[in-house]
């Protein structure tokens, strides 16, 4: 039985969605839920990604400089007396990208450079993607070998 604490509308008699801008007598009538005046209440209307309602936006209002090279590659540098210590600890004689990435020196993506610092006295056969031209030198000399990839 229904009494008017619990009267419920008939079935299909009421919209579920909001139909906005179709007249007065819809209740959304007039300026269609947007407020008066302003750009959000304008057809066509964008929010612009970094718009700040006309205040200077931040990308512009902070001071740039420098450049930033896009085609730069970074080499993880790794010296001599850093080899030499490793040579000593692990006893190996030959030293590649995978020894280096066992003993954490390395990442799975690092390109390598061997730098000259240190002092080697070990003769050790090293792979890597670049050599300075003292340590190559301070290799050879040592009856090593220096294979770039």
């Amino acid at each position: 039985m229904s009494n008017l604490h619990n009267l419920t509308p008939a079935k299909g008699s009421v919209r579920s969605r909001k139909r906005i801008a179709r007249g007065q007598g819809s209740g959304f009538g007039g300026t269609a839920t947007r407020g008066h005046k302003g750009a959000k209440s304008r057809s066509g209307y964008s929010k612009k990604i970094g718009f700040e309602g006309g205040q200077m936006p931040l990308q512009r209002r902070v001071p740039k400089f420098g450049f930033k090279n896009i085609n730069r590659v970074e080499y993880k540098a790794i010296n001599l007396d850093i080899l030499q210590s490793l040579v000593e600890r692990k006893n190996v004689s030959e030293i590649t990208l995978d020894v280096l990435r066992e003993n954490g020196m390395i990442s799975n993506n690092d390109l390598v450079k061997i730098l000259g610092r240190g002092e080697l006295t070990a003769k050790i056969n090293i792979t890597a993607h670049k050599f300075s031209a003292s340590a190559k030198e301070a290799i050879e000399k040592n009856g090593g070998n220096c294979s770039e990839i």
